[in-house]
């Protein structure tokens, strides 16, 4: 209608986020269904596909704009300002509505997709004054460098995104959780005198996982034991964890898994 790029990659924004609200609140609700045979710690990884999906769909959209974009640097076609004007001005509106619907929320999830719809406002609001400024100037290659503005600013959150997806499905520690301050502390406890095999990792990006081995004294009474184990527990609730389990052994013989992929 307008015939500008710069629509076109504002456009490919609105549909990642229109999609990836989507998919936010449909895999939201099916990560929350309880553990079961098959996913034994639950569906909460599900919640990562919506994350994945977005990319792709960004990805793909953006280097149609960037096919489309690249050649009018070249050679810059007459957009319809007007037109440009129009849709920005329905780009503002139908976003900052949402934003204002969603201001009202209480919670961190609907506070930060506020944030991301005013984003998209700005976003807009670019597009609009790159529009009044070719109605009055006939500058038509700000058209394009609106685009790729735009388009690369797409790029750079999908990387960031991609990467913290990335780095969830490798099972990195979380970056919430400080993992040398935590052996110190589970090397603190009273009755440890040693600890390996801790692992942390993240199921979803919210509900992370504890493991570890700790080492205590053979003549360690139940009831030292379970004060033990209770205290551990009580340090990885400090550090909010889901899903904690312990090992307590005796000597290191008792480890059954080699000590080499500590």
């Amino acid at each position: 209608m307008s015939n500008s790029v710069a629509i076109l990659s504002d456009a490919v924004h609105d549909l990642g986020d229109s999609i990836s609200l989507g998919l936010g609140w449909w895999l939201e609700n099916y990560s929350s269904k309880t553990a079961d045979s098959k996913f034994s710690y639950g569906y909460a990884r599900f919640s990562l596909l919506g994350g994945l999906l977005n990319a792709i769909v960004l990805i793909v959209g953006s280097i149609f704009v960037l096919i489309n974009t690249i050649p009018r640097f070249l050679s810059p076609e007459p957009t319809h300002s007007l037109g440009m004007m129009g849709l920005a001005v329905l780009g503002v509106v139908v976003n900052g509505i949402a934003a204002m619907k969603l201001s009202v929320g209480t919670n961190e999830n609907t506070r930060v997709l506020s944030w991301h719809l005013i984003e998209d406002v700005l976003g807009w609001a670019v597009v609009l004054v790159g529009g009044i400024v070719i109605y009055f100037t006939e500058f038509y290659i700000i058209d394009s460098i609106l685009s790729l503005g735009i388009t690369l600013y797409i790029f750079y959150n999908v990387f960031i995104r991609l990467k913290s997806t990335f780095a969830i499905f490798m099972q990195s520690t979380p970056s919430s959780t400080s993992f040398e301050e935590l052996k110190v502390k589970l090397l603190a406890i009273p009755g440890v005198k040693e600890e390996h095999h801790t692992h942390i990792w993240s199921l979803d990006g919210e509900h992370n996982v504890l493991t570890t081995h700790v080492k205590i004294d053979p003549a360690s009474t139940i009831e030292e034991i379970v004060s033990l184990k209770g205290r551990i527990r009580k340090l990885a609730t400090d550090f909010d964890f889901y899903h904690v389990t312990v090992e307590i052994e005796f000597d290191m013989g008792d480890c059954s898994i080699s000590l080499d992929h500590d």
